[in-house]
């Protein structure tokens, strides 16, 4: 089955779908777009379209066989495989607090391990994580398949950092960094500014 362009909104309503899924009864036979819609709080059409991006089980008046919606979407996320390698350059509060965040798990990805210039001698996370000095950086590559890296140093370092990464074959770039990059145009850049968000949550509120 070829799948649909998936947008981020229902990449992350994803595991939502799967935890439900896991957790009633496994030997349910078929489930239908309008129980899940119901019990997860979400529009009917919507849960259509989710697992229509990723699903090709459902049928009409039946719905979908519980165990092979699970298998697919486990698929989806990467579930049951080796999880993708994310590398952090940066490993200021940000940095480390991304490090042992959890939930990167869920969408079949691992932060592997941060990386510092001001880190003399490998360190370690509040959860077990490396962090590196930064010159171990290049080496760390060779030896991982690192598909993202993540950057959260002041903006004056981010494009040094970014060329670190291009350099070193990194796939994709995740940059907190209040700055504009200059990559490849194969190099997908995904830009979060905090203060930008936060301030129009606030206007939202005005």
């Amino acid at each position: 089955m070829k799948r649909a362009e998936v947008s981020r909104a229902t990449l992350g309503r994803i595991p939502s779908y799967l935890e439900y899924l896991k957790n009633i009864n496994r030997h349910t036979g078929n489930i239908s777009a309008t129980t899940l819609a119901k019990e997860l709080g979400l529009g009917e059409v919507q849960v259509r379209k989710d697992l229509g991006a990723v699903s090709g089980a459902g049928r009409p008046k039946t719905g979908y066989p519980v165990e092979q919606l699970i298998e697919e979407l486990e698929a989806f996320l990467g579930c049951g495989k080796k999880r993708d390698n994310v590398v952090i350059v940066g490993a200021g509060k940000l940095g480390r607090a991304l490090l042992d965040y959890s939930g990167f798990a869920d969408y079949g990805l691992e932060i592997a391990a941060a990386f510092d210039v001001a880190v003399e001698e490998k360190l370690w996370s509040n959860s077990g994580k490396p962090i590196y000095p930064m010159e171990r950086f290049d080496d760390f590559c060779k030896e991982h398949p690192v598909k993202i890296g993540i950057i959260t140093v002041p903006a004056a370092q981010a494009q040094q950092v970014c060329d670190r990464l291009v350099q070193n074959g990194i796939q994709a770039v995740w940059c907190f960094a209040p700055c504009a990059l200059c990559v490849p145009p194969e190099i997908p850049v995904q830009y979060e500014n905090m203060a930008l968000s936060l301030a129009y949550l606030n206007k939202k509120i005005d």
